[in-house]
């Protein structure tokens, strides 16, 4: 079975060149369904945007923010794209954080 869920929907900064940072819910990982393989990939797709990409997951099942650790991260400047990455690990918690200065996120989606 797979699963694949928009884990960010769409944010855009407002343009100032101020630091934004948005952290996403947590959405359930393959350890969640006690699954084997721990294969997820998740798909970037953003226009104009200058930062950092961040997918967290978490082994705890009742995570704290101290629990939450980058799994993958991409760095964009100034950047239009649609991104596919692929990371591996027994999470039992996955979560989207982006900490940019300019662009739009227009979604992340997690599938697993």
């Amino acid at each position: 079975m797979s699963n694949s869920q928009s884990i960010l929907t769409i944010n855009q900064h407002p343009g100032d060149s101020t630091t934004v940072t948005i952290t996403g819910e947590k959405f359930k990982g393959d350890g969640y369904y006690g699954r084997s393989d721990g294969l997820h990939s998740v798909q970037y797709t953003y226009s104009g945007i200058t930062g950092v990409i961040s997918i967290q997951g978490t082994l705890v099942t009742a995570p704290v923010e101290a629990d939450w650790f980058d799994v993958h991260t991409y760095t964009a400047t100034a950047e239009t794209a649609s991104k596919i990455a692929s990371f591996t690990g027994n999470y039992v918690w996955v979560r989207a954080k982006v900490v940019y200065t300019d662009g739009t996120i227009n979604s992340i989606t997690l599938n697993h």
